[in-house]
């Protein structure tokens, strides 16, 4: 095998149905590994630490790091298989362990602004409300969404079938506003197969005319946060556990692999939890026992704090 990157992404892309996004950041990270290593087929456990060193000095976080090295270990994986190497030298080297994040999410009054997006307006309007609409609605990944067909969507039963990561299929549902934003967008559509979101020129809308729907509906609604495609799929999930779905639910219509990836919400939630907490009860700290202390016999206001109030609107949003 002479170039062993340029088997390995031909079989990404031919047998595993990897997406262009996907196939494009393997071959920059193996392309980068073989002009360090020099001959891939004789790297050593060591060679692979030199380049992670070599990463880490260029001021790579360890996310990116230990994405880089999941792309050798893949490749060497598929290598031993063909039997061009004997073992998997990426296997002796332990990946950066990242620090833990709270994934970030919009509030329920928030994520209605830029999904309802009343300040974008032209032509393209009733498109880019779809696409808002749907990644809210569903969850999906800003690649399977720019990946959609228009074959994979049961208009009448409101589902989507998607192909995610590893071509596993999942069902997904969606609710009324995104089927209204849908129908608003593909009622004069003639066609019954290609992709569902188009360009101005016809073709597939790539990821990142996504991204910039996105940041421009985020500036029209007035949000100054940074929201990304990927934040409104982790809106979507916060938001249903909020309102009681099941974790494996979740994890289902996410597409996640294992349940770990998803447990992270979890986290979000309990911190959410401890943040009502705080705003709403008199003796939550030291300055609520004094500042918001009641005379004996008062009882407390019977309004939900306004963290209630938001989710209570998402919910209705989401599920309906």
């Amino acid at each position: 095998m002479k170039e062993p990157v340029t088997a390995f992404l031909r079989h990404l892309e031919v047998e595993k149905h990897a997406s262009p996004h996907t196939i494009r950041a393997y071959r920059g990270d193996l392309q980068h590994f073989a002009r360090s290593v020099g001959l891939v087929g004789t790297a050593t456990g060591r060679d692979v630490r030199a380049w992670l060193a070599s990463l880490h000095a260029r001021g790579l976080d360890a996310v990116s790091v230990g994405r880089k090295l999941a792309a050798v270990r893949s490749l060497y994986r598929f290598l031993a298989r063909r039997g061009v190497v004997r073992r998997n030298p990426a296997r002796e080297v332990r990946a950066p362990r990242p620090a833990r994040k709270l994934v970030t999410f919009l509030p329920a009054d928030e994520a209605a602004a830029v999904v309802d997006a009343r300040g974008l307006a032209g032509a393209a309007r009733d498109r880019d409300v779809a696409v808002l609409e749907m990644l809210y609605a569903t969850g999906l990944r800003v690649s399977e969404l720019a990946g959609l067909d228009l074959d994979a969507i049961d208009r009448d039963a409101r589902t989507v079938r998607v192909l995610g990561k590893g071509s596993k299929e999942r069902m997904v549902p969606y609710g009324t506003p995104a089927a209204r934003a849908l129908d608003a967008y593909l009622g004069r559509r003639a066609a019954r197969s290609g992709p569902v979101f188009v360009n101005h020129r016809g073709g597939r809308l790539g990821v990142r005319s996504i991204h910039t729907i996105v940041r421009r509906a985020v500036r029209a609604a007035g949000v100054t946060r940074r929201v990304s495609p990927h934040t409104l799929r982790h809106t979507f999930a916060t938001h249903l556990l909020d309102h009681g779905a099941d974790l494996r639910m979740i994890q289902e219509l996410l597409g996640h692999s294992r349940l770990s990836t998803t447990q992270r919400y979890t986290h979000v939630s309990t911190a959410r939890l401890l943040q009502t907490y705080e705003a709403a009860h008199p003796r939550a700290s030291s300055k609520g026992a004094t500042s918001q202390a009641r005379p004996q016999g008062a009882t407390a206001p019977s309004e939900p704090p306004p963290e209630q109030d938001c989710a209570g609107n998402a919910g209705a949003r989401t599920a309906s």
